[in-house]
């Protein structure tokens, strides 16, 4: 009988972790605050078989992230990842849902370096895109989960606005949790996808244009662009994510936003298509790069 991720919590000191322990809970074995100081915070889950999966996770660095999460059923674990070390607030909510963009969890982990970062794609994880440390310095520390069954990316939007972040958690979209315009004083925006397990119905190419000659070529070429500008609020260039559902065999299993330019070189050793245009291109942002696993 399948096993899955049916609980989880998280320990920011010693009796947390007996506590957990006690209950059966297993400790992902890697420090949350590595690098940053702070209290030793942990990762602890559940896998049962008898018992709902949980079947999505998110992470959030500021209270508008919460708010759609919350309306739309997530659990919040309240506990701060950051504790300690000064960074953003950052919590880990989850969910557990049925139907077609709804996979069951069976596997978690944490990684602190980029060569584990890279090889996670190979092995079919899926990362959280929140940095865990955010904020706070030290290693860029991220969570991954592995599903019960291959899933792909089937459709991508964004959001220049936190109004219609209900709506997407309802409809079943997954949200990349780092902001588009991260450091550039833009407004907050994020891309969401939907997963699938068919394989028939993946995009099978994303695209990024970050100016008005790659947005013709891309719109000739017979790309589809999300209508929200990656860089809105910003002095800097129009980005848009543009996608096809046809034209290449090899559907997309996964899409990331990479924001520790160090670990480019791992990615595509790994065989994770880096799209080299800075989606902060023309203002004074964080350098951020769409990154593509097929």
């Amino acid at each position: 009988m399948s096993t899955y991720i049916t609980q989880l919590d998280v320990s920011l000191h010693e009796a947390e972790e007996e506590k957990l322990q006690s209950q059966g809970f297993k400790k992902i074995n890697v420090d949350l605050n590595k690098g940053a100081g702070g209290k030793y915070i942990y990762i602890w889950y559940k896998k049962e078989s008898r018992t709902a999966p949980i079947t999505g996770l998110q992470v959030t660095f500021n209270d508008d992230m919460g708010v759609g999460l919350i309306n739309a059923g997530y659990t919040k674990i309240n506990k701060d990842l950051n504790a300690g070390a000064g960074g953003n607030f950052i919590y880990l909510w989850y969910f557990r849902g049925s139907g077609e963009y709804h996979t069951p969890i069976v596997e978690i982990d944490v990684t602190i370096d980029a060569k584990s970062e890279a090889h996670k794609f190979l092995q079919n994880w899926e990362r959280l895109d929140c940095d865990l440390n955010r904020g706070a310095g030290g290693n860029f520390i991220y969570a991954w989960v592995k599903r019960e069954k291959q899933t792909y990316i089937c459709d991508v939007s964004a959001t220049d606005s936190y109004g219609s972040d209900t709506e997407y958690f309802l409809e079943g979209y997954i949200r990349v949790d780092e902001d588009t315009n991260r450091g550039a004083n833009g407004a907050y925006v994020f891309i969401w996808y939907h997963q699938t397990t068919d394989s028939q119905h993946a995009l099978r190419d994303l695209k990024v244009s970050t100016n008005d000659l790659h947005y013709q070529s891309l719109k000739q070429q017979g790309y589809t662009s999300v209508s929200v500008n990656l860089n809105e609020g910003t002095r800097g260039n129009k980005v848009y994510l543009w996608y096809k559902k046809r034209g290449c065999n090899n559907p997309i299993k996964a899409i990331t936003l990479l924001l520790n330019t160090d670990v480019v070189q791992e990615y595509k050793k790994a065989g994770v298509n880096v799209i080299d245009r800075n989606i902060n291109l023309g203002n004074n942002g964080h350098t951020e790069y769409l990154c593509v696993y097929q």
